[in-house]
């Protein structure tokens, strides 16, 4: 880096709303690509606002902690964000409630399947325990994750990365395997998504309709609890039943 860049680099990097900043010109960058490529799904400006962000802090030096200390003012607003997708659910009341019953056996079995074939695969390539437990939250929110990881005996900080993994790759591909399986019920797509791909699933799915991003969000709220409740005494079992 050039000297005189370096300088004013270190002298801006001790302002707590650098980080907050550089998350907000990221994603707008990243949403500008996302826009430009007519919102093509391998265009997510998640995944690109993640690579700029992570590029600039390693051409930097820059720790991830100092970053976080500006950008934490982003991830408190996470709370606000999705308590505000009560509203669009609301709208959809008369649907949610004729649809309740299957509904409701799509989210156990999704839950169940998205926590057993992470930690199943993982077991069949080899990982060890703290991988395993890691990878069983995957499919659930950031916090919820984080805390469920650690609850069972995986890394948090990895289930975060895995989590993010699992977000972009749902909001990428999400599409794509739905229209394969000829599904075309926007609640049920969106349910699904929101199973799978928890928050960032969830924006794909309101940019395709607001019944889907609706059901994405409900989904993700009742597979957050369900998971939450139930990893820790299942995963448990799960192991004592392979090891025997």
């Amino acid at each position: 880096m050039n000297p005189n860049l370096e300088e004013i680099w270190v002298y801006l990097s001790t302002s707590p709303l650098l980080g907050l900043t550089l998350t907000l010109l990221a994603y707008q960058a990243a949403f500008w690509i996302y826009k430009r490529v007519g919102f093509h799904p391998i265009a997510n400006p998640v995944l690109i606002s993640v690579a700029i962000l992570a590029s600039l802090l390693l051409a930097t030096g820059t720790p991830y902690q100092r970053y976080f200390d500006g950008a934490q003012f982003v991830h408190f607003l996470l709370g606000p964000a999705t308590v505000a997708l009560a509203i669009p659910l609301h709208a959809q009341w008369p649907r949610l409630k004729s649809m309740a019953g299957p509904l409701l056996i799509a989210l156990v079995a999704g839950s169940l399947t998205a926590a057993l074939s992470a930690w199943g695969i993982g077991a069949l390539l080899g990982g060890s325990r703290e991988s395993l437990m890691s990878l069983a939250p995957k499919s659930v929110t950031t916090p919820i994750a984080m805390g469920v990881a650690e609850r069972i005996g995986g890394l948090p900080s990895l289930t975060a990365v895995l989590v993010i993994s699992a977000g972009i790759i749902g909001a990428v591909a999400g599409r794509s395997v739905l229209n394969r399986l000829h599904i075309g019920d926007h609640a049920v797509r969106g349910f699904a998504i929101g199973i799978a791909s928890h928050g960032i699933g969830t924006a794909r799915a309101f940019q395709v309709s607001e019944q889907a991003g609706a059901f994405a969000a409900l989904a993700m709220g009742l597979n957050g609890l369900i998971t939450a409740v139930s990893l820790p005494w299942i995963m448990p079992w799960v192991e004592r039943l392979f090891a025997s």
